[in-house]
């Protein structure tokens, strides 16, 4: 249903590869933001300013927070979708993510001076008045946001916007806030409780979590961020699929904002295979993994000796070994450099950033392994991480 609502307002809706229809969802989203919020803004200050709630004015200041929120995100989509040039030839896609900063740093200054206005009630109690008017207000407001979750919960799942799924979770909390509100409201019609500068503390709260919760999520991917473990099996899968690719490493996949990611590999391919052809395969997956997957991708081809079979042989002991000592470790890239008088094992070792053990000790032990197993070898082995 929702997807036939976006698809009355947005050209194209569901060509969401495009950069303009991305926009596109970003620029509808953050309008329809900016109004509601700023009607629930000005609804709920004038009656929570007319019965003295504070709880009702926290609410919407709230809402004033999500507009100016709603702003910001607006011009991060417009921002982001400039096209690449000379200062910035990965274009500008982490505005997007800057702007969700900027947003989560705007809604917890709104939850700080929240907090300072309820606890001044509590020091300095003020009865508020009941009316139906405020109910009414408060319950079209969960509506609302309820709508605003439901919208931008969709087109973030649709665009994969995390700016937008922090918005509807943002939105997710108001429904909560302003339900607590609703709560207290009623209370003090039916019950002599004044529980509303308690709830307008509890309201900030909301907020301050919030706020905090998008500042991680929105740093994660300026911070450079670990791919998306699906997009990373979808990749594998789509080079491995080729006839010719005995096998890959070292993914290294770089997010400049949606829509913008560039990778490297390395693919391992027969020595024995023509070089042109094999840089023609290489050219090939490079191009379809753009056009299916959106990814820039770039292949280093790495020669394997097939058919070797002391290679072979060391291949499968080294990845036996490593495993014995942690069952993360992997092995790629082995080829023996053959002496007059002793022998040497190259390869590569995969050190996942989860396992603690030193380089060091893992290189020993290694080595230990090799020389009780094959006396003539050492080993000249080069660290890998997995960036993937």
């Amino acid at each position: 249903m929702l997807d036939k609502f976006f698809s009355l307002f947005i050209k194209d809706s569901k060509n969401i590869s495009n950069i303009s229809v991305r926009t596109a969802y970003g620029t509808f989203t953050g309008v329809v933001g900016i109004l509601t919020n700023i009607i629930l803004f000005l609804l709920k200050a004038i009656i929570g300013f007319i019965t003295a709630s504070v709880a009702v004015v926290a609410d919407s200041f709230n809402n004033l927070s999500d507009a100016t929120s709603n702003v910001v995100s607006l011009f991060g989509f417009r921002l982001s979708s400039r096209p690449a040039d000379e200062e910035h030839p990965y274009g500008h896609g982490r505005f997007e993510y800057l702007a969700g900063l900027l947003v989560a740093v705007l809604i917890m200054v709104i939850g700080v001076e929240l907090v300072k206005s309820s606890v001044d009630k509590i020091l300095n109690p003020e009865e508020f008045s009941f009316s139906w008017v405020t109910i009414g207000i408060l319950a079209f407001s969960i509506l609302a946001k309820l709508f605003l979750m439901a919208i931008n919960k969709r087109a973030g799942k649709l665009i994969s916007s995390s700016t937008l799924m922090a918005t509807a979770n943002d939105s997710r909390n108001d429904v909560l806030a302003t339900s607590a509100v609703l709560l207290s409201t009623l209370l003090y019609k039916y019950a002599p409780v004044d529980i509303d500068a308690y709830i307008g503390i509890a309201v900030a709260i909301f907020i301050l979590i919030s706020g905090f919760n998008i500042v991680k999520e929105t740093i994660k991917p300026l911070l450079g961020k670990a791919p998306d473990k699906e997009f990373v099996l979808k990749v594998k899968e789509k080079i491995m699929s080729y006839n010719g690719i005995l096998g890959i490493h070292d993914l290294i996949v770089h997010d400049y904002g949606p829509g913008r990611q560039f990778a490297s590999v390395h693919a391992e391919m027969s020595s024995e295979e023509d070089v042109f052809a094999s840089h023609e395969l290489i050219d090939k997956i490079e191009k379809e993994v753009l056009d299916e997957l959106g990814l820039h991708l770039v292949i280093h081809f790495d020669p394997i000796a097939v058919g070797d079979a002391l290679v072979e042989e060391m291949k499968a002991f080294l990845s036996t070994s490593c495993k014995t000592i942690d069952e993360r470790l992997s092995i790629h890239d082995v080829r023996i450099v053959k002496g007059l008088e002793r022998n040497i094992a190259v390869f590569d070792l995969v050190i996942p950033f989860s396992v603690s053990i030193s380089e060091k000790e893992v290189k020993n032990k290694l080595g230990e392994m090799v020389k009780t197993k094959y006396p003539l070898f050492d080993i000249n082995v080069t660290i890998d991480r997995d960036y993937a």
